[in-house]
């Protein structure tokens, strides 16, 4: 009885899901990233997925900057002179730039620009601020070649998904905080921003799909070094922490609806505009966490990566660069 009621609960919750991300919800289980044997076992499986190497239309290479590289990315004939730093996810556990190569490619062959993907180191066995100080080398190496990648330093976009989107969040708030060369503007994919999510029972008992609050837990747990939830988090460690918002450059976030992440990025929308920062929100209804990336042609998917190249066009000026070409 217990199996089969398992079985109609499981049902239940796919019938509120999107039609067309059903069959991959059901068979993407929210595996305990945390421990460390699945850990390494998923590690695994991913490095024997081929990276991709380049083509006729993109070529690839890396940057070594200190214990951390990136994976660049640049069109054989740019359309623009704008670029892009990536941020994967991986619940600050696992995972690497090469994961990413399908969004990577994706913003490149759709936009002309070049992007720089962070290959950053994951915890538990480099906690914080490692996997932020990585981003933050990524980004100055960005910055100080800029003439070698015929990128506009001041045409920069950063952004991410889920961690990723946590990491390039806190980014954003450490080079205001540092003095440094601001990107033009930030967005956040279903972005990791808030350790407090990860004490609520009530979204624990929900068992959202692909990732789960006690995935969350574990996640938090193992960057900060400490317990999610308590009093005080280290600076820069948790995007949703800081008090103030004001400053920040403008922001795309978007996020599924049945995201565990949902309630804690609307919040975050609400308090960067009521810190007046112009910040979109763009929410896909009965969307799970990871689905706009793994099925981005689906009629959802579609609608979201729509909002997001418009986004990104915008702040890129792109548009202009297409009607005067070098």
């Amino acid at each position: 009885d217990s199996i089969f009621t398992l079985a109609e609960t499981v049902e239940m919750k796919l019938n509120k899901v999107h039609p067309d991300y059903q069959s991959s919800a059901r068979w993407i289980p929210a595996l305990p990233y945390h421990w460390p044997p699945v850990r390494m076992l998923v590690n695994a499986l991913v490095k024997l997925i081929p990276p991709f190497r380049g083509d006729a239309q993109t070529t690839v290479r890396w940057a070594v900057h200190g214990p951390s590289r990136s994976k660049i990315y640049q069109p054989a004939s740019p359309a623009s002179d704008a670029a892009l730093l990536w941020i994967h996810g991986g619940g600050y556990l696992c995972f690497s730039a090469n994961t990413d190569d399908a969004t990577c490619r994706r913003l490149v062959d759709a936009l002309g620009i070049t992007v720089v993907s962070v290959d950053y180191r994951s915890a538990p066995q480099s906690a914080f601020p490692a996997a932020l100080d990585d981003c933050v080398a990524s980004w100055e190496w960005l910055q100080q070649h800029s003439v070698e990648l015929g990128i506009d330093p001041q045409r920069v976009v950063v952004a991410g998904e889920s961690a990723g989107g946590g990491l390039a969040a806190t980014l954003a708030q450490r080079l205001l905080d540092e003095g440094g060369p601001p990107p033009v503007a930030q967005w956040l994919l279903a972005p990791m921003l808030d350790d407090r999510t990860a004490t609520r029972e009530d979204l624990t008992a929900e068992q959202h799909f692909v990732w789960n609050n006690r995935n969350n837990w574990g996640g938090w747990q193992r960057y900060l070094g400490q317990d999610p939830g308590l009093p005080e988090a280290p600076t820069h460690a948790v995007a949703a922490r800081r008090e103030s918002l004001a400053g920040l450059p403008e922001t795309l976030l978007t996020i599924g609806d049945l995201d565990l992440f949902y309630e804690e990025c609307v919040t975050y929308a609400e308090r960067l505009q009521s810190d007046g920062v112009a910040c979109e929100l763009f929410v896909t209804e009965r969307g799970v966490h990871g689905m706009e990336t793994l099925l981005p042609a689906s009629p959802p998917g579609r609608l979201h990566w729509d909002a997001v190249f418009a986004f990104l066009g915008r702040k890129l000026d792109l548009n202009q660069d297409r009607s005067n070409p070098n």
